[in-house]
């Protein structure tokens, strides 16, 4: 097999998958055609076909990408001195605003791609183990397997239903007079966490501590 060359675009793939998320960004994933991701990269009109095959390929790479980045995140913030249920939070919400593109692909089960290609359904466990750490963190290691993830599940749909508020919903029109959206954001995060180790505290759990 002849590789293909990368021309004077450079990295023609980085080039392909960057327009595709600008697209997703500013319109969203049903908007994104083959046609406008070449000439967004401006790169020929083949070339997006090459590398992906088509849409789904493309949307299989971001969310491979997406929940890559998010394992990184979570990673990130381990040695934190917040709680680990705060700093899971912030780190979910930090990498879906600035990820914007990805966040609209990564959880759209019939789009992703985590059913049909390997590496993103890779991508999506490495994320989700690195979630149930993260639990492990607020709630201790020997709880029983299925209060651990009913915790993980807690504090991801909280997590995901803010973020999903904040990037496609309307809380930042419903925002109180003088109260900033970044604000806003602290003091759910904070009542989110609150809650986590409220009830962490009532069945008696211990907190792991890094």
């Amino acid at each position: 097999m002849v590789p293909a060359p990368l021309d004077q675009h450079g990295d023609v793939r980085r080039l392909v998958l960057d327009a595709a998320l600008d697209i997703i960004t500013s319109s969203g994933a049903e908007s994104l055609s083959m046609r406008e991701v070449a000439r967004r990269a401006g790169v020929s009109h083949q070339a997006p076909y090459h590398y992906f095959g088509d849409r789904s390929g493309i949307f299989a790479a971001i969310s491979e990408e997406g929940f890559s980045a998010l394992a990184g995140a979570f990673r990130d913030v381990q040695e934190s001195t917040i709680s680990a249920a705060k700093a899971g939070f912030i780190a979910y919400l930090d990498f879906a605003r600035s990820h914007v593109g990805h966040f609209r692909v990564m959880f759209r089960q019939d789009i992703c791609g985590v059913q049909e290609n390997e590496e993103t359904a890779i991508a999506a466990s490495s994320a989700f183990d690195e979630l149930l750490q993260m639990v492990a963190r607020t709630i201790g290691s020997s709880v029983d397997p299925k209060a651990a993830h009913t915790f993980a599940f807690t504090m991801w749909s909280h997590a995901h239903g803010l973020a999903t508020l904040v990037i496609d919903g309307p809380l930042p029109n419903k925002l109180l007079p003088g109260v900033s959206l970044d604000d806003q954001i602290d003091a759910v995060i904070d009542l989110c966490s609150h809650m986590v180790a409220l009830q962490a505290a009532e069945m008696g759990l211990v907190p792991l501590h890094s």
